[in-house]
């Protein structure tokens, strides 16, 4: 094997590939990922020479990275049309826009500056699943490529044909001023232009392109960019405002009193709003949820279900295709809208869109449209670090353990765990309503914490307590990200 190729397995991820560059991977081990990756959809098209759709995020490597993968891409003879500087979305949309066999979006989402990774996928709308990440990582460590004659070409202009695709038949009545937030990541190049198209007043933050994030990380679920915007929006006496992350998959919403608005109310509240238009519909959630949306009257008097599913973009975007779901949410910030109202992928901007729609529809203040909604005490998405060779590990452990404490009728602040659910690591709830999770993260060497009571501050604050017990006690576990 060649010296220089350098790929750290733990990079293949549940469902896309991250990276520290050139740590973990060098820019000969991006080609021998391209090489798996058109061996892979070679393979899963059974076409000689698969169209294959290539963008980049704005980072000063990614560039470098994205030709070194449309180098290995190429050699298995797969023609390349590569449409520049992207969101993920916007590759998602290109697939469809160009009829092409397979996407690659080189970017590191909202991960910190160091990062780099690919997010992947083959058939329209849909990105790799676990299974296809396994089988990517057997092709790639074990060099079982394909060769063949590939060619590249550049797609002019596609920037504008995405705006307008989002903007023509988006237009709001209402004129609704919005604060929108970029982080200086890439979403900068889009939101502003595409909000305005639709007939919004913006006010820029942070939307020039800088890849060193001068001022935070472009991260909606980060408290630093939502305190940011939330002074932002009051400032200037906006009606909303919105942050987007790294690769304007995601939003985050601060409400017109500068409230951080969690997007699993959000997405409620946007269901809401949809399910009076399309009843009977399907809503998958993510288990990061609120537990507001299976008890919610509105939804159940418009005979509407829900379904929670497991935490991950490419998880609840198959599960909406599978389940043929009006739309999806996850409390990242990722939202899925589905036919018509969308091509079933997550997109940021598509998601602030549906915002604005709410807000032009009930012609309400954001914070009383919110304010329709139980009161629930919530706290935000916390990552302590764990290793990624033991992270899984840890929370099969910590499963026995909370299926041992319902079993055992163990109380927690004076009250029995009546359910627990292990789609997706274990979410453990209370007859209160109030609820726990405990995750392995799908592309951080980290574990993801959340917890939420409808009773108050102090129940969601002794779930965190008893959970951050049952990690200390591993001593697996590190330094959180962010901590209430």
């Amino acid at each position: 094997m060649n010296q220089n190729i350098k790929i750290d397995p733990y990079g293949f991820r549940e469902y896309d590939a991250r990276w520290l560059y050139e740590k973990d991977i060098s820019k000969e081990g991006i080609t021998n990922l391209g090489k798996g990756l058109g061996t892979q959809i070679k393979k899963h098209t059974q076409k000689e020479n698969p169209r294959v759709i290539v963008g980049h995020d704005y980072r000063s490597y990614s560039e470098e990275i994205k030709s070194a993968l449309k180098k290995g891409l190429i050699s298995t003879g797969c023609y390349i049309e590569d449409i520049g500087l992207s969101l993920s979305p916007m590759v998602y949309f290109a697939q469809f826009n160009l009829d092409a066999d397979a996407v690659a979006m080189v970017t590191a989402s909202h991960n910190e500056n160091g990062w780099t990774g690919v997010k992947m996928g083959i058939k329209k709308g849909l990105t790799h699943a676990p299974e296809e990440m396994k089988e990517l990582k057997d092709i790639t460590l074990n060099q079982k490529f394909i060769e063949g004659k590939g060619t590249e070409k550049q797609i002019e202009n596609f920037q504008q044909i995405y705006k307008d695709d989002l903007i023509n038949d988006n237009k709001i009545d209402k004129r609704i001023k919005a604060v929108v937030a970029c982080g200086n990541g890439t979403a900068g190049v889009f939101a502003p232009d595409i909000l305005r198209g639709i007939g919004c007043e913006v006010i820029e933050l942070d939307c020039e392109l800088d890849w060193t994030f001068p001022k935070y990380n472009p991260n909606p679920e980060d408290l630093e960019m939502l305190h940011a915007i939330a002074k932002a929006v009051k400032d200037s006496n906006a009606d909303i405002g919105f942050g987007f992350d790294g690769d304007g998959d995601r939003v985050g919403v601060i409400d017109d009193n500068g409230n951080e608005i969690f997007s699993d109310k959000i997405g409620l509240i946007i269901a809401r709003n949809l399910s009076t238009k399309y009843k009977n519909s399907k809503f998958i959630v993510d288990v990061k949820s609120t537990g507001l949306y299976s008890k919610d009257k509105i939804l159940l008097d418009n005979n509407c279900e829900t379904i929670y599913w497991k935490t991950g973009h490419s998880h609840i975007k198959r599960k909406v295709n599978t389940e043929k779901a009006l739309a999806g949410f996850e409390k990242s910030g990722h939202f899925f809208f589905n036919k018509p109202l969308g091509y079933g992928y997550d997109d940021g901007i598509n998601s602030a869109i549906h915002v604005c729609h709410l807000l032009n529809d009930q012609n309400k203040r954001m914070s009383e449209i919110i304010s329709e909604l139980p009161n629930t005490f919530q706290t935000p998405t916390m990552a302590p670090f764990c290793k990624d060779e033991e992270k899984y590990k840890v929370v099969d452990d910590l499963v026995k353990q909370i299926k041992e404490i319902k079993k055992n009728k163990t109380k927690i602040d004076d009250q029995e765990i009546n359910d627990v659910l292990t789609v997706n690591g274990v979410r453990f709830s209370f007859d209160d309503g109030s609820w726990g999770l405990i995750r392995a993260s799908s592309n951080k060497p980290s574990l993801v914490i959340v917890t939420e009571s409808p009773t108050s501050d102090t129940r969601k604050k002794k779930i965190f307590e008893f959970i951050d017990d049952l990690l200390q006690k591993t001593e697996k576990i590190g330094e959180y990200d962010q901590k209430i």
